[in-house]
């Protein structure tokens, strides 16, 4: 069973709600199963750190997550059109990684949620991604095969799958925000799963 990770920071549970839909797609190919993670909060020097494990929801991520997947798959809430910084920091870290190519030649998408419908999701998204390129890692988006891409009236994007939360985040993910999250997690698998059918026979010679 191969794994993707979902790797997200979540402050008030709708990039989480999103993670979820997205491993649902993950998990309805083959032989593919979700890795959901976490990154903590960074805070001003004069703050107590974050505990090792969080209170609720995913585990924080450790080195050989990134190691072990076979796809990548970030989320993060927008801050101010970009990524917010408990995930930057992160991957601002991974100078070691970066190094080696543990991530070269793997898929990658990501995700993001919003207060308002232009609150810089696009934006975001491609923040994310400019980072896996600089790792070697092969993009996924969502095509507009998809239907549901052209029908929504909230979140979903080419660039990745995303959710207008409302200004006091208590907006339920939409059936078509659902969707494109489920279709996001099964590309990003499929595309796995191929690439590894395809190496199995370069691994094979001798």
């Amino acid at each position: 069973m191969s794994e993707i990770l979902i790797l997200y920071y979540s402050r008030n549970g709708s990039v989480a709600a999103l993670a979820r839909h997205i491993a649902r797609g993950v998990e309805e190919i083959d032989g593919m199963s979700a890795r959901l993670r976490s990154v903590p909060s960074v805070a001003p020097i004069t703050q107590v750190a974050a505990q090792a494990v969080p209170d609720d929801g995913a585990p924080y991520v450790v080195r050989e997550d990134l190691v072990e997947c076979a796809g990548l798959i970030l989320g993060s809430p927008t801050r101010f059109g970009n990524m917010a910084a408990p995930l930057k920091h992160f991957i601002d870290g991974l100078g070691a990684e970066w190094v080696s190519g543990t991530l070269v030649g793997k898929p990658a998408a990501v995700f993001t949620s919003t207060a308002t419908m232009h609150g810089g999701q696009e934006s975001t998204l491609l923040s994310m991604l400019i980072p896996l390129l600089h790792h070697g890692m092969l993009l996924v988006g969502i095509p507009y095969t998809e239907p549901a891409l052209t029908s929504t009236r909230s979140g979903g994007t080419p660039y990745g799958a995303s959710h207008v939360a409302g200004a006091q985040d208590d907006q339920p993910l939409s059936d078509e925000e659902k969707i494109l999250a489920r279709a996001l997690g099964r590309r990003v698998a499929l595309i796995a799963n191929k690439l590894a059918v395809a190496a199995k026979p370069e691994m094979a010679a001798p």
